[in-house]
Protein backbone atom coordinates (compact mmCIF):
# COMPACT_ATOMS: atom_id res chain seq x y z
CA UNK A 1 0.00 0.00 0.00
CA UNK A 2 1.34 3.45 -1.00
CA UNK A 3 1.84 5.54 1.74
CA UNK A 4 1.30 9.18 2.43
CA UNK A 5 4.11 11.50 2.08
CA UNK A 6 2.36 14.84 1.96
CA UNK A 7 -0.26 16.23 3.94
CA UNK A 8 -1.89 19.20 4.28
CA UNK A 9 -3.92 20.08 7.86
CA UNK A 10 -6.38 22.68 7.85
CA UNK A 11 -4.09 25.34 5.92
CA UNK A 12 -4.84 29.17 6.62
CA UNK A 13 -3.27 32.15 4.16
CA UNK A 14 -4.52 35.21 4.45
CA UNK A 15 -2.83 38.41 3.13
CA UNK A 16 -3.94 42.67 4.10
CA UNK A 17 -4.66 44.46 1.31
CA UNK A 18 -4.60 48.02 2.65
CA UNK A 19 -7.77 47.43 5.18
CA UNK A 20 -9.31 43.92 3.34
CA UNK A 21 -8.37 40.97 4.68
CA UNK A 22 -7.50 38.87 1.42
CA UNK A 23 -8.10 34.77 2.02
CA UNK A 24 -6.30 32.92 -0.61
CA UNK A 25 -6.30 29.38 1.56
CA UNK A 26 -9.18 28.71 4.20
CA UNK A 27 -8.74 25.38 5.92
CA UNK A 28 -7.47 23.51 2.95
CA UNK A 29 -6.68 20.09 3.42
CA UNK A 30 -4.73 17.33 0.65
CA UNK A 31 -3.09 14.04 1.08
CA UNK A 32 -0.73 12.54 -1.25
CA UNK A 33 0.84 9.12 -1.61
CA UNK A 34 4.03 8.02 -2.99
CA UNK A 35 3.66 7.23 -6.50
CA UNK A 36 0.51 9.49 -6.86
CA UNK A 37 0.67 12.38 -9.46
CA UNK A 38 -2.28 14.53 -8.67
CA UNK A 39 -3.07 17.64 -10.92
CA UNK A 40 -3.87 20.96 -9.54
CA UNK A 41 -6.36 23.01 -11.80
CA UNK A 42 -7.83 26.18 -10.83
CA UNK A 43 -7.88 29.14 -12.82
CA UNK A 44 -5.35 31.94 -12.13
CA UNK A 45 -5.27 33.53 -8.82
CA UNK A 46 -7.06 30.99 -7.34
CA UNK A 47 -3.78 30.44 -4.86
CA UNK A 48 -1.90 27.57 -6.80
CA UNK A 49 1.45 28.72 -6.62
CA UNK A 50 1.01 30.07 -2.71
CA UNK A 51 -0.73 26.49 -2.25
CA UNK A 52 2.62 24.98 -3.41
CA UNK A 53 4.86 27.48 -1.76
CA UNK A 54 3.43 26.70 1.47
CA UNK A 55 3.54 22.48 0.48
CA UNK A 56 6.97 23.03 0.10
CA UNK A 57 8.10 25.01 2.73
CA UNK A 58 8.66 28.11 1.01
CA UNK A 59 5.97 29.99 2.84
CA UNK A 60 4.47 29.38 6.48
CA UNK A 61 0.68 28.56 7.06
CA UNK A 62 -0.78 31.12 8.62
CA UNK A 63 -2.24 28.41 10.19
CA UNK A 64 -2.68 24.59 10.34
CA UNK A 65 -0.07 22.00 9.23
CA UNK A 66 1.91 20.40 6.56
CA UNK A 67 3.08 17.02 7.06
CA UNK A 68 6.36 15.56 5.31
CA UNK A 69 6.37 12.01 5.74
CA UNK A 70 5.13 11.84 8.73
CA UNK A 71 6.77 15.10 10.40
CA UNK A 72 5.00 17.94 11.03
CA UNK A 73 6.86 21.05 9.24
CA UNK A 74 4.66 24.06 9.68
CA UNK A 75 6.12 25.32 12.97
CA UNK A 76 9.75 24.30 12.24
CA UNK A 77 12.79 27.17 12.41
CA UNK A 78 14.06 28.33 8.84
CA UNK A 79 16.60 26.11 8.87
CA UNK A 80 15.12 22.58 9.29
CA UNK A 81 12.72 23.29 6.89
CA UNK A 82 15.52 24.62 4.88
CA UNK A 83 17.36 21.00 5.18
CA UNK A 84 13.66 19.34 4.35
CA UNK A 85 13.44 21.17 0.88
CA UNK A 86 16.97 20.55 -0.01
CA UNK A 87 16.76 16.77 1.03
CA UNK A 88 12.88 15.60 0.15
CA UNK A 89 11.22 18.18 -2.02
CA UNK A 90 11.74 18.78 -5.40
CA UNK A 91 10.28 21.99 -7.28
CA UNK A 92 9.88 22.44 -11.17
CA UNK A 93 8.67 25.89 -12.74
CA UNK A 94 7.13 27.39 -15.58
CA UNK A 95 10.29 28.95 -16.25
CA UNK A 96 13.22 26.15 -16.25
CA UNK A 97 15.79 28.89 -13.92
CA UNK A 98 19.05 26.90 -15.20
CA UNK A 99 22.34 28.39 -14.30
CA UNK A 100 23.41 29.91 -17.58
CA UNK A 101 26.69 29.66 -17.83
CA UNK A 102 26.49 25.77 -16.40
CA UNK A 103 26.52 22.75 -19.01
CA UNK A 104 22.62 20.63 -18.25
CA UNK A 105 25.65 18.04 -16.64
CA UNK A 106 26.63 20.53 -14.17
CA UNK A 107 23.08 21.83 -13.64
CA UNK A 108 21.60 18.50 -12.60
CA UNK A 109 25.08 18.11 -10.47
CA UNK A 110 24.43 21.23 -8.73
CA UNK A 111 21.98 20.65 -5.93
CA UNK A 112 24.22 17.49 -5.23
CA UNK A 113 27.08 18.99 -4.54
CA UNK A 114 25.50 21.89 -2.47
CA UNK A 115 23.94 18.81 0.06
CA UNK A 116 27.11 17.11 0.16
CA UNK A 117 27.84 14.81 -2.42
CA UNK A 118 31.46 14.21 -3.99
CA UNK A 119 31.73 15.57 -7.21
CA UNK A 120 32.39 11.99 -9.03
CA UNK A 121 29.03 10.61 -7.25
CA UNK A 122 27.22 13.65 -8.43
CA UNK A 123 28.31 13.65 -12.31
CA UNK A 124 27.62 9.91 -12.77
CA UNK A 125 24.07 10.13 -11.02
CA UNK A 126 23.81 13.66 -13.08
CA UNK A 127 24.57 11.78 -16.21
CA UNK A 128 21.86 8.50 -15.38
CA UNK A 129 19.28 11.36 -15.12
CA UNK A 130 19.82 12.99 -18.26
CA UNK A 131 20.15 9.70 -20.44
CA UNK A 132 16.75 8.49 -18.60
CA UNK A 133 15.27 11.63 -19.46
CA UNK A 134 16.85 11.39 -23.36
CA UNK A 135 19.63 13.79 -22.80
CA UNK A 136 23.00 11.80 -23.04
CA UNK A 137 23.69 13.35 -26.16
CA UNK A 138 23.03 16.84 -24.88
CA UNK A 139 24.66 17.05 -21.47
CA UNK A 140 27.93 19.11 -22.00
CA UNK A 141 25.46 22.00 -24.03
CA UNK A 142 24.48 25.01 -21.95
CA UNK A 143 20.13 26.31 -21.70
CA UNK A 144 21.39 28.37 -24.06
CA UNK A 145 22.14 25.81 -26.43
CA UNK A 146 19.08 23.81 -26.05
CA UNK A 147 15.29 23.91 -26.91
CA UNK A 148 12.59 24.50 -24.77
CA UNK A 149 11.48 20.92 -23.68
CA UNK A 150 15.18 20.01 -23.40
CA UNK A 151 15.64 22.94 -20.98
CA UNK A 152 12.41 21.88 -19.01
CA UNK A 153 13.80 18.34 -18.79
CA UNK A 154 16.84 19.42 -17.45
CA UNK A 155 14.91 21.69 -15.07
CA UNK A 156 13.30 17.76 -13.87
CA UNK A 157 16.64 16.17 -13.87
CA UNK A 158 17.27 18.96 -11.02
CA UNK A 159 14.72 18.49 -9.16
CA UNK A 160 14.83 14.85 -8.27
CA UNK A 161 18.97 14.87 -8.12
CA UNK A 162 18.86 14.20 -4.67
CA UNK A 163 15.95 11.46 -4.92
CA UNK A 164 13.03 13.73 -2.96
CA UNK A 165 10.07 12.29 -1.87
CA UNK A 166 7.77 14.72 -3.23
CA UNK A 167 8.07 16.66 -6.28
CA UNK A 168 5.94 19.83 -6.92
CA UNK A 169 5.79 21.53 -10.21
CA UNK A 170 3.78 24.92 -11.12
CA UNK A 171 2.51 24.86 -14.53
CA UNK A 172 5.58 22.81 -16.21
CA UNK A 173 5.27 22.62 -19.64
CA UNK A 174 2.99 26.33 -19.66
CA UNK A 175 5.81 27.68 -21.86
CA UNK A 176 5.81 24.48 -24.56
CA UNK A 177 4.00 23.89 -27.33
CA UNK A 178 1.03 21.05 -27.06
CA UNK A 179 3.82 18.29 -28.83
CA UNK A 180 6.58 19.77 -26.70
CA UNK A 181 4.35 19.53 -23.82
CA UNK A 182 3.64 16.19 -23.90
CA UNK A 183 6.87 14.89 -24.62
CA UNK A 184 8.06 16.70 -21.42
CA UNK A 185 4.83 15.39 -19.39
CA UNK A 186 5.86 11.97 -20.45
CA UNK A 187 8.95 12.15 -19.31
CA UNK A 188 7.84 13.11 -15.80
CA UNK A 189 5.34 10.80 -15.69
CA UNK A 190 7.47 7.81 -16.44
CA UNK A 191 10.29 9.42 -13.65
CA UNK A 192 7.16 9.56 -10.88
CA UNK A 193 6.05 5.95 -11.73
CA UNK A 194 9.47 4.65 -12.04
CA UNK A 195 10.87 6.39 -8.36
CA UNK A 196 8.01 6.32 -6.43
CA UNK A 197 7.85 10.07 -6.10
CA UNK A 198 4.63 11.44 -5.15
CA UNK A 199 3.83 14.01 -7.24
CA UNK A 200 1.33 17.49 -7.07
CA UNK A 201 1.44 19.49 -10.31
CA UNK A 202 -0.14 22.44 -11.16
CA UNK A 203 -1.43 22.49 -14.99
CA UNK A 204 -3.68 25.01 -16.93
CA UNK A 205 -3.91 21.74 -19.80
CA UNK A 206 -6.51 20.12 -19.41
CA UNK A 207 -4.96 16.72 -21.67
CA UNK A 208 -2.61 16.46 -19.27
CA UNK A 209 -4.36 17.32 -16.09
CA UNK A 210 -6.77 14.11 -17.45
CA UNK A 211 -3.76 11.71 -17.66
CA UNK A 212 -2.88 11.78 -13.58
CA UNK A 213 -4.41 9.99 -11.20
CA UNK A 214 -6.95 12.61 -9.89
CA UNK A 215 -7.16 16.28 -9.74
CA UNK A 216 -8.01 18.58 -7.23
CA UNK A 217 -9.22 22.39 -7.74
CA UNK A 218 -9.21 25.45 -5.02
CA UNK A 219 -12.61 26.61 -4.45
CA UNK A 220 -13.09 29.36 -1.83
CA UNK A 221 -9.60 28.92 -0.17
CA UNK A 222 -10.45 24.91 0.16
CA UNK A 223 -9.11 21.81 -1.97
CA UNK A 224 -11.66 19.96 -3.83
CA UNK A 225 -11.51 16.34 -5.45
CA UNK A 226 -12.48 17.15 -9.54
CA UNK A 227 -15.71 14.73 -9.95
CA UNK A 228 -16.06 14.11 -6.41
CA UNK A 229 -15.64 15.15 -2.51
CA UNK A 230 -12.40 14.60 -1.32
Amino acid sequence: MSETILELKSVERHFIQGTDRLTILNGAAFTLKSGEMVALAAPSGAGKSTLLHIAGLLEQPDGGDVVINGRSCAALPDDERTAIRRSEIGFVYQFHHLLPEFTALENVMMPQLISGLGPADARERAGQLLAYMKLEKRMEHRPAELSGGEQQRVAIARAVANAPLVLLADEPTGNLDPTTASYVFDALEALVRQSGLAALIATHNEQLAARMDRQVTLSEGQLVEVGGAQ
